[in-house]
């Protein structure tokens, strides 16, 4: 692996943007519910004979106001409820693969909910079919790598999750990892601990979100519990210096998702984010999207807004992309050819 640190010639603020939208980079925090267009939600229900609460696209999208993660969840799960068939979970898959190709995402590590689906009747096969389908066609049509991690709902039972995996698991080779999300506050991650020590014993990669509304302390619990390999949002850690230390010598990385947590309420604003505390501490942190339909941005969205607002720069832009791919899940000489592409998008653009 390639933790070289380049040294980044300055670029003038008036080009850096143009610099963020062009450089490759790796998502690694997408819920793939979550990319779903009201136009996309409207053209679904329809197909499938479905009627909405929201008379119109618009109105739909005036519903996106939220005050906290658990406002969010309730107009997310009704979106998703439009997802039925196989073609379904392909449409809106490959809907995001192609915003994330025009953003330069060149690897993407895409997060779904099984059980939000299998809940309504939808099968096991017709929701991971659809998926990867779409992620196998990305990568002709588009240029974009694309792999699955399941996810479990922690605001459910262990037992749920259980039968979720094994549900699954006639389908593994189509999944690349599991993670843990939905609401967070008063779900700890330790709730889940035998059956990550399942998926562990199964080869699976392991992530879960932990501190993005939850304390620091769900954050150590991912890590010597879960044993995770990567925690999602983890923001929270700028109230435990140990846990920041932790973070940075054993190369945790974070999957930060800075608009999300502006919408969300976790920051007032974007200026008052911590991503530069994080980077400054030395931590493998990411930029991400998250849930990119109800959250105002896809990833360049969330780039360009973030260095706005932070008023970061070029070197600290390479290190977020370099981090991009030195988290993934990439093979690694994949993950070469990445950090390659990455130093020459810098070296032609300067």
């Amino acid at each position: 692996m390639n933790l070289g640190k380049s040294v980044i010639k300055p670029v003038a603020k008036d080009r850096l943007p143009e610099l963020l939208r062009r450089m490759p980079k790796a998502e690694l925090h997408i819920h793939i519910e979550g990319s779903l267009e009201p136009e996309l939600i409207f053209a679904l229900a329809q197909r499938n004979g479905l009627a909405l609460r929201h008379a119109s696209v618009d109105a739909l999208r005036r519903a996106y106001a939220f005050t906290n993660l658990q406002s969010f969840l309730d107009i997310y799960y009704a979106g998703a409820s439009v997802l039925l068939t196989e073609q379904d979970f392909y449409d809106m898959t490959r809907a995001y693969l192609l915003k994330a190709a025009q953003d330069n995402v060149v690897h993407a590590e895409l997060f779904f909910d099984p059980q939000t689906h299998t809940a309504r009747g939808v099968g096991m096969e017709t929701i991971i079919n659809g998926l990867h389908r779409a992620c196998v066609d990305a990568r002709a049509d588009f240029g974009v790598s694309a792999s699955l991690i399941m996810c479990f709902l922690r605001h459910l039972s262990e037992k749920g999750a259980f039968e979720t995996l094994e549900q699954a698991l006639p389908l593994r080779n189509k999944l690349i990892g599991v993670g843990l999300d939905s609401g967070e506050v008063g779900n700890p991650p330790e709730k889940f601990a035998r059956v990550f020590e399942r998926c562990r014993a199964l080869g699976f990669h392991r992530v879960a979100h932990a501190g993005e509304e939850g304390p620091p302390e769900y954050i150590w619990t991912a890590l010597d519990v879960l044993k995770v390999e990567r925690v999602d949002h983890g923001v929270q850690c700028g109230k435990d210096a140990m846990l920041m230390r932790r973070l940075a010598q054993d190369r945790i990385p974070l999957t930060v998702c800075p608009l999300s947590n502006f919408k969300l309420c976790v920051f007032p604003d974007l200026a008052s984010h911590n991503l530069r505390q994080l980077l400054d501490a030395g931590l493998v942190a990411t930029i991400n999207s998250d849930d990119p339909a109800y959250f105002g941005g896809y990833m360049n969205d969330n780039f360009t807004q973030t260095f706005a607002a932070l008023n970061l720069d070029a070197q600290q832009a390479w290190t977020l992309a370099h981090n991009s791919f030195e988290a993934g899940f990439i093979e690694p000489s994949a993950r070469q050819r990445y950090f390659d592409r990455l130093n020459e998008t810098f070296e032609t653009f300067q």
